[in-house]
């Protein structure tokens, strides 16, 4: 870390994952921010700068050597599992200042000697006693599998033979009886049924006949309002989609489409039109949504239909600190690895990650939101119609390129991330991709990259100069 890049991180202020002390208080305190940090997402602390200011007071030598010898020993006493810390110290203004980086814990729940859980809450931290908010710790860390758990009250009875016939001819080529082996234990096996009998959430949710009647919860809300608002009283339609994970994304998919519009492009006069969004977008985020989710919050997923947009909120963050950046670029960590497997065999999902990368490949108007503090993920999608297109034409005959790209990018609204990266570079013309993912905290390098090239095709964004000596124009107020 450079001594500007210290200088950022005390003006940022704390947050989930940044913290200041001032200096070492006691072991037991510091075990909590130790613990909440490698349970939540990571983070940094950075001793030297005052408690919830971030000013910058500094440490001398012997102060240093002493936080890190007690950090030392808290780290591998006061916490259990074990947790590894690294630590640098950066001089600056003749006064020292001690660094201290906390991983993504791999083996959550951590605790404190008292056997209490820490979580980081904005800049706070709180204490873990709900059993799903544990169970959700030890799924982030890959120890329980919620979509393997048996659903209470279900059994093989309530399987639909046709679509459980159809799943074993797709990938087996055979039916269920010409395993020779006994019917309990082939769908055991396959994950259907759990030891018990019953069925399995995974297996409930694309198998059995009626879901619903086990989880109500699953299921997706669809509201067609009229106008802007997700407050809005008046809508032309509002129904819950129920059945399977197919079954719904067949639903949701003739539902959502029959609320677009299809303008005529270049087709002839009598042709049904295109639709104003993309197929793939939809068929991409709704999958996702259905096979993704948090099965740990009980709630359903919503697809809201406006007049500007489609929304799908999704219960559920990005699982164990994933980020948007990440998943743009293909990364993937399933957190419903039987609903990813059965999906990939019954549905066009495709898994592997290929999901949202193909839906940004499509240069359709996409913003992803994700919520950690309310434990949502938002796909939004921003309409176009043909009508705009050549209103937006017509307006920019005769300007010149770069008015043409400010003029027609105020019609796409660009996302929070955006948002912000534009304003540090209005600040800091001169700032490098680096500097600006410093300053930002929530976002990597690569992401200010791919973001960046985002904001110059949207003609918002200017290099001007070259690599060292350049610096960034900002097109927009």
């Amino acid at each position: 870390m450079t001594e500007q890049e210290l200088i950022e991180l005390c003006r940022k202020g704390e947050s989930t994952s940044l913290q200041y002390k001032l200096e070492f208080t006691t072991q037991k305190q510091v075990a909590e921010e130790l613990v909440a940090f490698a349970n939540t997402h990571g983070g940094t602390i950075i001793f030297g700068a005052e408690d919830k200011t971030g000013k910058m007071v500094g440490l001398t030598y012997e102060q240093v050597q002493y936080i890190s010898r007690e950090l030392g020993n808290t780290a591998n006493e006061h916490v259990r599992p074990v947790i590894y810390i690294e630590t640098e110290t950066i001089r600056y203004n003749e006064m020292i200042y001690l660094v201290v980086y906390v991983k993504n814990g791999l083996y959550k729940p951590y605790k404190d000697l008292s056997g209490n859980i820490w979580v980081k809450q904005s800049s706070d931290k709180r204490r873990v006693t709900e059993n799903s908010e544990i169970r959700r710790l030890l799924q982030n860390s890959h120890q329980y599998q919620a979509d393997a758990d048996g659903v209470d009250g279900s059994s093989e009875k309530d399987i639909d033979t046709k679509a459980l016939d159809e799943y074993f001819a797709n990938i087996y080529h055979k039916t269920i009886d010409d395993f020779h082996t006994p019917r309990t234990s082939v769908l055991r096996n396959a994950h259907i049924t759990d030891d018990e009998g019953r069925l399995t959430v995974a297996g409930l949710m694309y198998f059995a006949k009626e879901p619903q009647q086990f989880l109500p919860q699953r299921c997706i809300k669809a509201v067609w309002y009229v106008g802007n608002e997700i407050g809005g009283t008046q809508y032309h339609d509002s129904r819950d989609i129920t059945g399977t994970i197919p079954e719904m994304y067949d639903e949701a998919m003739r539902w959502v489409k029959s609320c677009l519009k299809r303008p005529q492009k270049e087709q002839s006069f009598n042709s049904i039109g295109e639709l104003e969004i993309s197929e793939v977008v939809l068929e991409e985020l709704l999958q996702n949504a259905l096979v993704h989710l948090d099965l740990l919050k009980p709630a359903a997923i919503r697809l809201l239909v406006f007049d500007n947009r489609i929304e799908i909120i999704n219960p559920g963050s990005l699982p164990d600190g994933q980020t948007i950046e990440e998943i743009m670029f293909g990364n993937s960590n399933p957190r419903n690895m039987l609903l990813a497997q059965f999906g990939s065999h019954t549905m066009p999902y495709r898994g592997l990650g290929s999901g949202i990368p193909r839906v940004m490949a499509t240069n359709s108007d996409v913003e992803l939101i994700d919520r950690p503090d309310g434990n949502q993920f938002v796909a939004r999608i921003w309409r176009t119609t043909q009508k705009d297109e050549n209103t937006t034409q017509k307006a920019n005959e005769g300007l010149n390129t770069t008015t043409q790209k400010k003029e027609s990018t105020t019609q796409k609204p660009l996302n929070t991330t955006q948002k912000r990266i534009l304003d540090y570079l209005k600040n800091y013309p001169k700032a490098t991709r680096q500097e600006v993912a410093i300053a930002l905290g929530d976002i990597t390098e690569d992401g200010v990259k791919f973001n960046i090239g985002l904001l110059q095709q949207y003609g918002v964004l200017q290099r001007k100069g070259g690599r060292k000596e350049g610096e960034w124009v900002v097109l927009i107020d």
